[in-house]
């Protein structure tokens, strides 16, 4: 059944008993993010996929605008308890009209699965606009990061996420110096840094086979993966390769945002693309110092970058610009250095070049680690719905 074969009221009403008849089914729980699935592997698939052992996860993407076809929902299932609903919609449409269809396309969607519990999870406020009719058991929103100083954010974003803290039950935070911000707008709010799966990334302290593409790179190896986007310092990266020709700069992400002609160019600087999840620990492996070069503006202001775990848990020296949560929270581990200029990030790795693998340095590490995983961090989260519903 389309959109033009069923009226949108009679769908919100199916929709809706949803949540109003008795629990017959696992309780269904509708993300919504402005993150797709199979971007980079990162808060959003860590915590879904293990809320997913006792929630049907329907993860809802952005919509896609392509062709003249009739709206409709592309469906997939890329893990165990999680469906990926993606709206693909006819170019043209205006922002009213894209979400109405993607208001009735969730709603006929949603109508068709055995009545049980609903629970909306937020990632995005902007979501609000197609689901401000669903009356969820829980309503969640989990505040990555503060969307609205990214590059490109909609000029409305700022009202919906005051519209969203009002009706969120329970607000979790993607880093603590985000959380003393939102906890003065939300009474149930939680700083819930991004975690780390240990076991995946401490492959990369053993022997594994080098990735095609970075074997034949000399040594030393300084690495980054991640997105590149306005929230990397290109000047810096820049700098430091251009102090130290001698070093390699090997950096593996998308680009994203940014024009990659504005990238800096060296026969020292190396853009390996976009990796998946499962192949960042070899190439974590044959790198000796780890670089988080984050500019300082509005877009970290808040920002708590997994990577920095992820790293760690690799066994490798981080060297990383003065982001307060990486400051605040790992500062003082002995095996993050802090550094701000070219010339001090240049004397930081060097500092740091002899540490990989040592006994002290990896003591150092799995204490800053420890009782870090994303086991622990789904089950906080899953505990505090628990709790509302």
């Amino acid at each position: 059944m389309n959109l033009a074969e069923q009226p949108e009221q009679s769908a919100a009403l199916s929709a809706q008993r949803l949540v109003e008849s008795p629990t017959l089914a696992r309780p269904t729980l509708v993300c919504l993010s402005h993150l797709r699935w199979g971007f980079v592997y990162q808060r959003p698939q860590h915590v879904m996929s293990r809320l997913a052992k006792d929630y049907d996860v329907i993860f809802f993407e952005e919509p896609v605008l392509a062709g003249d076809e009739p709206p409709r929902l592309e469906a997939s299932s890329p893990a165990d308890g999680i469906e990926v609903w993606v709206p693909r919609l006819p170019e043209g449409m205006s922002a009213q009209a894209i979400n109405e269809a993607q208001r009735q396309l969730l709603d006929e969607r949603l109508a068709q699965r055995l009545p049980g519990d609903l629970l909306l999870w937020y990632f995005t406020p902007m979501s609000l606009a197609f689901t401000d009719h669903l009356q969820a058991q829980v309503t969640v929103f989990d505040c990555m990061d503060e969307l609205s100083a990214f590059m490109g954010a909609p000029a409305q974003l700022v009202d919906m996420e005051r519209l969203l803290m009002a009706r969120a039950d329970v607000v979790f935070t993607g880093g603590v110096s985000l959380w003393e911000v939102k906890q003065r707008q939300h009474g149930n709010a939680h700083p819930v840094p991004s975690s780390v799966d240990i076991a995946h990334f401490a492959q990369a302290r053993d022997a594994v086979v080098e990735p095609a593409d970075q074997a034949s790179i000399a040594r030393p190896r300084l690495g980054f993966f991640g997105v590149i986007d306005e929230r990397f310092d290109i000047e810096l990266v820049d700098q430091v390769a251009a102090l130290r020709p001698d070093w390699q700069i090997v950096l593996v992400g998308p680009v994203v945002k940014i024009d990659p002609q504005t990238l800096p160019r060296r026969p020292n600087i190396h853009y390996l693309g976009a990796r998946q999840y499962a192949e960042l620990p070899a190439y974590l492996s044959g790198w000796d110092v780890a670089l988080m070069p984050f500019a300082l503006n509005a877009s970290t202001r808040f920002i708590s970058p997994t990577k920095t775990p992820e790293y760690l848990a690799g066994g490798c020296p981080v060297v990383s610009t003065a982001i307060r949560d990486v400051v605040n929270g790992y500062g003082h581990s002995g095996a993050v250095f802090i550094a701000d200029t070219p010339q001090a990030f240049v004397s930081a790795i060097e500092g740091a070049l002899h540490l990989k693998g040592t006994p002290d340095f990896l003591k150092r590490v799995d204490a800053a680690l420890e009782g870090m995983s994303w086991d622990n961090t789904s089950r906080f989260m899953k505990e505090q719905i628990e709790c509302l519903r």
